[in-house]
């Protein structure tokens, strides 16, 4: 899924006697990605699909550490982060919660992964209303130098991974009842699924980012309908 708008580029089906690391190659391999970042979850941490990003597709890749990379993980919180400035920081207040996450950014060398350049830490600091305050401490890695990725960049790039929950993974079930769909025979369910994500990415180039229900139902409208068909 692309950041910011949040449509669908590609999707590949998973075979069940498998997982999804051997689908990161393949899923990607079609895709133009010189230069682009690439974010994913931390499943996907294996080191010589890194390489093959960097190397083969002339991409970048932001990866956050956690605990299955445990000595990359120690590595990363005894770096001197005291004396390291905080490049970025975001305060968010909405629906009974307040949100702070301040993001620190450093140049690393001989660091034990492919193509690393630089070291990030993300602390996250969250009140709900009625609860106790939360601290959270996330470790990052990426390839991407200063001069190509700096610390505001980052910020919205580890931030807008997360979206994909909300704007494909909630949205299809929500929306489309896809995970309390019946069709299982044969390959309904991966064809279902593209057309599900045809539908989003059509209504989201429609301008319905917000609220896709709204988007279906308005979808016989002249305006929704001239929009949707005039979408590239």
């Amino acid at each position: 899924m692309t950041h910011g708008d949040g449509l669908l580029v590609g999707q590949r089906e998973v075979d069940a006697k498998s997982n999804e690391t051997t689908a990161f190659r393949p899923l990607l391999t079609p895709l133009d990605l010189e230069e682009k970042i690439v974010t994913f979850d931390t499943l996907h941490t294996v080191r010589a699909n890194l390489d093959w990003l960097v190397t083969e597709k002339k991409a970048h890749y932001l990866d956050v550490i956690k605990g299955n990379q445990p000595t990359l993980k120690a590595f990363l919180a005894a770096l001197p982060w005291a004396g390291v400035p905080t490049g970025d920081t975001t305060r968010d207040h909405g629906h009974g919660r307040d949100e702070t996450r301040t993001l620190k950014v450093a140049t690393v060398t001989h660091l034990d992964f492919p193509h690393a350049d630089q070291a990030i830490r993300i602390q996250r600091w969250r009140q709900e209303k009625g609860r106790p305050a939360t601290h959270e401490t996330v470790y990052a890695v990426t390839d991407a130098t200063a001069r190509q990725a700096g610390p505001d960049l980052l910020a919205d790039l580890a931030r807008g991974h997360w979206h994909i929950e909300v704007k494909q993974h909630y949205v299809r079930d929500v929306a489309f009842g896809e995970d309390a769909s019946t069709s299982r025979a044969g390959r309904a369910p991966a064809v279902l699924a593209i057309f599900r994500a045809a539908v989003i990415n059509a209504l989201r180039r429609a301008r319905r980012h917000r609220y896709i229900p709204g988007g279906r139902r308005a979808h016989k409208t002249a305006t929704a309908a001239l929009n949707l068909h005039d979408s590239p």
